[in-house]
């Protein structure tokens, strides 16, 4: 090894998944070093970014309430065959779960669980901070908000600064224009206050971080109508966006070839047909121009007379080439279908993905998808005390305090 160029190296190590970099720093001390460096794992992240992979969540509840966590390549997904059948990648899987009401955050490679609750571990519910690629996760600390009711009306969001390359999560309450903000992997953390100029409502819904600006659906307290509020993870500034397209609070924020899309779907069925044809119509709202509050509409619709009626289907995103992506919401024992819309071509695809995992019932549970899921090897955190268990580590109980978010040189269990 010592006489292949480290640049050699380094070009054939990143690209492999971090599954394979968790094994091959098994292999001996000398590659341990190697793939820690800063200079490799930021390499391995801009590859990770040309090779997006869907991340897949399944829950399983019951008498064991937890998340287990897979991916696929995202490029590379044969749909052209559709009698085959694609197996994804285990990761990791998290004891607990979030309440349903709860909204889970992606930002960047890390998932964010706010309220989230192990019954194992029998303590109060907390904010959870998940890397799938290395199998950790973290605690949050607990917000200390004797004036404000944090039990009502609030919520909180996971945002990503790609300059400084720091993960912040915002929480947002309905009584007061002042909010809190917290920022990842800065030795001790603690929340810090944060004002806002206009108090306004959020309906459910997720929020998206696009490039640095973390975007999510709000209400004017005093009369009603939407917008869209921006806030820019790196100066920790907010901006607001006229929602005048938006007429109900079920919409989707999704990521439009680098800009803000907010998509409403309509469904309609051919009540004449025997082999009943379902028909989906997407409207996307483009935000164009923040500064100018410039908006573009674009229309799609998808006709199908088998998923769309024999499956609970809903819009996951778009790929950054402008697919429109579905997913059925529930799977049996691991499997459940992808779909494809390609506006070009004017084509729908299906793959069926079939989940392998000892963890997995027979019975019919909620999948969620997140699509250009990028696998980071660098993200730390110097706090961490929530146990999971994932195909890279078998962790034991909690971690000491001075454990950081990058065990990746441990057993492989899966």
């Amino acid at each position: 090894m010592n006489s292949i160029p480290i640049d050699l190296s380094f070009d054939i190590f990143s690209r492999l998944s971090s599954k394979s970099i968790a094994r091959c720093r098994c292999v001996s001390k000398q590659w341990d070093s190697m793939l820690q460096r800063p200079d490799f794992k930021e390499l391995f992240l801009t590859r990770s970014r040309f090779r997006p992979r869907i991340l897949f969540a399944l829950c399983e509840s019951g008498e064991r309430d937890e998340l287990l966590f897979f991916s696929s390549p995202q490029h590379q997904i044969p749909y052209e065959n559709s009698s085959l059948e694609v197996a994804p990648d285990f990761h990791m899987k998290l004891p607990g779960k979030g309440d349903e009401e709860d909204i889970w955050g992606y930002a960047s490679g890390l998932m964010y669980f706010p309220n989230m609750w192990n019954a194992k571990k029998g303590e109060d519910r907390v904010n959870v901070i998940c890397n799938p690629s290395t199998g950790l996760c973290v605690d949050l600390p607990k917000l200390d908000l004797p004036k404000l009711r944090t039990d009502v009306h609030s919520t909180s969001y996971l945002g990503f600064d790609p300059i400084d390359k720091q993960f912040k999560v915002l929480f947002i309450t309905k009584s007061s224009s002042d909010h809190r903000i917290l920022t990842l992997g800065t030795g001790k953390m603690s929340w810090r206050e944060i004002k806002c100029s206009l108090t306004h409502i959020i309906p459910q819904g997720k929020g998206i971080c696009i490039n640095g600006v973390l975007y999510y659906l709000g209400r004017h307290c005093g009369y009603g109508s939407y917008m869209i509020v921006c806030f820019d993870v790196r100066s920790e500034k907010f901006k607001f966006v006229d929602g005048g397209y938006i007429f109900c609070y079920d919409t989707k924020l999704v990521n439009y070839k680098g800009k803000l899309g907010v998509i409403v779907e309509y469904w309609s069925y051919d009540d004449a047909s025997v082999d009943e044809t379902v028909t989906l119509d997407l409207s996307i709202w483009v935000l164009d121009d923040i500064e100018k509050q410039e908006w573009s509409e674009h229309e799609f619709t998808l006709r199908d007379d088998y998923f769309f009626h024999n499956h609970n289907v809903s819009v996951v995103g778009l790929t950054a080439d402008g697919e429109i992506v579905l997913l059925s919401l529930e799977h049996n024992f691991g499997a459940f279908y992808v779909l494809f819309f390609n506006p070009e071509g004017n084509t729908l695809q299906s793959v069926r993905f079939r989940a392998k995992h000892e963890g997995l019932s027979s019975g019919s549970n909620t999948v969620y998808a997140f699509l250009n899921h990028e696998e980071d090897l660098e993200f730390n955190i110097r706090k961490t005390t929530y146990a999971a268990t994932s195909s890279n580590a078998q962790l034991r109980g909690r971690f000491e305090s001075n454990n950081i978010f990058n065990a990746l040189c441990l057993s492989d269990n899966d």
